[in-house]
């Protein structure tokens, strides 16, 4: 399948040739014209390599494949550029192509106006900013929510963006809306669950305290092709679902109050399940590897669980590899390197285990809370605190840190890696870090 990829000269999109085609042509262009279009198209297709396309990444699992990322950085060390960002939100970025995605809620009369914008990955300067939703919704949700906590996610040149209840959208790269819809569920504390793609689908979390479900749009009308109901929809979840590969087939792995699940991605069926009698408003997105999958059950009394994957029906009894309650995230979701499994508390106790037995490595406290998801690249592990502090740890069954850095105000996105560069977004700007 050919896709297009666009570029920001002049706010201008070229043609890219397709990999059936055997070359690049343009009608009445001379050799230099052609051979400046074919380094155009070199260009876009290695930041296209680079992207950030949703929430914790290529992988949904928070690695990277960049290499050359700083170390440290200051407001006055490897900042390339530092852009304000109007309204409040906790989306992370998104980078795809030339520009970075997020999502914002700006006051207005009567509620708020709930955005999608770009800014330019080179500059910073901003190219798109456009009203997607009107919420009749005040500030009155949790602290660490916001009307604008889901991440975008983009695929070509459609980026899709949801607020929750307010509403899911998908626009061109432009900013132009394609279709508006509407997912019918209350949530008492906003929304946090960002939606993933898979095939031809959209598919979010919609789990409220009236309701809840899971639910897949046709990404190119915005309809509604399956949905399938949770049986304890009597409290709210936050969570975001991840793919699994199993075996031959795929698997949608879903936290929701008390209980997660895997799905068939394209039809919705349950494929298994598995209880937890104190779990809801789950946060952390799931990861997954050697065959197991790791699950943070929620709040009250929060656990991190390993549930081997092949399991079909209730697995609570039969396929719980292991299972670990302290120190477990409310918020950030867990991060796999190699054979540890590292996580860190909302309060600052970062952890590492075995990822096969759930054996304790080590345990050290961070300065600061958590929210943000950590992330792996260039060989190192980036944890980022609310209040703005970035702790690098060296991977191992040891604890190393390598070093510190701070930039101004809070700090609850989880960072987009993209071009060399790490992209982070404060309570009130987006900045583009890299080695200088």
């Amino acid at each position: 399948m050919c896709r297009r990829a666009a570029t920001d000269s002049l706010d201008a999109t070229i043609a890219v040739m397709c990999p059936e085609q055997p070359a690049l042509t343009i009608p009445g262009a001379g050799p230099r014209t052609v051979a400046c279009a074919l380094a155009m198209v070199l260009s876009v297709a290695g930041v296209a390599r680079a992207q950030w396309p949703e929430f914790r990444g290529p992988t949904g699992q928070g690695h990277s494949s960049e290499q050359g990322l700083p170390l440290e950085w200051s407001e006055t060390r490897n900042v390339v550029w530092k852009r304000p960002v109007p309204g409040r939100g906790w989306s992370s970025p998104v980078v795809a192509g030339s520009r970075v995605w997020l999502t914002t809620a700006v006051k207005a009369s009567g509620g708020a106006s709930l955005r999608a914008m770009a800014f330019a990955v080179d500059t910073g300067a901003p190219l798109v900013d456009v009203e997607v939703f009107r919420s009749r919704r005040g500030d009155a949700l949790n602290p660490k929510n916001s009307l604008a906590s889901p991440t975008p996610i983009v695929e070509g040149d459609r980026v899709y963006v949801h607020f929750g209840q307010d509403g899911t959208a998908a626009l061109t790269a432009a900013g132009d809306i394609v279709w508006k819809t509407q997912l019918r569920y209350e949530s008492q504390h906003g929304s946090g669950g960002s939606p993933v793609l898979y095939k031809d689908l959209l598919i979010i979390n919609c789990d409220g305290a009236d309701d809840a479900y899971v639910a897949a749009l046709d990404v190119n009308t915005g309809k509604v092709r399956w949905r399938t109901g949770r049986r304890m929809p009597f409290d709210q979840a936050y969570a975001t679902p991840l793919i699994v590969r199993v075996g031959d087939r795929d698997q949608l792995v879903s936290p929701g109050a008390y209980r997660a699940a895997a799905y068939d991605p394209l039809t919705g069926r349950e494929i298994w399940r598995v209880g937890y009698v104190d779990g809801f408003s789950n946060v952390p997105r799931p990861v997954a590897g050697h065959g197991l999958v790791y699950i943070a059950t929620g709040f009250q009394q929060p656990s991190l669980i390993a549930v081997r994957t092949d399991g079909t029906g209730d697995v609570t009894r039969s396929h719980v590899a292991w299972k670990i309650s302290r120190g477990v995230p409310l918020t950030p979701s867990p991060l796999l390197v190699g054979d540890e499994l590292y996580f860190v508390s909302d309060g600052g106790v970062a952890s590492a285990v075995d990822a096969r037995s759930g054996e304790v490595l080590w345990q050290h406290r961070l300065a600061g809370n958590f929210s943000a998801s950590p992330v792996f690249v260039d060989g190192r592990i980036y944890f980022q605190s609310e209040e703005g502090i970035t702790t690098v740890l060296a991977p191992g069954r040891e604890f190393r840190q390598l070093a510190t850095s701070r930039i101004d105000g809070a700090t609850l996105a989880s960072p987009a890696i993209a071009g060399r560069s790490f992209f982070l977004r404060s309570d009130s700007h987006l900045y583009r870090i890299a080695a200088q």
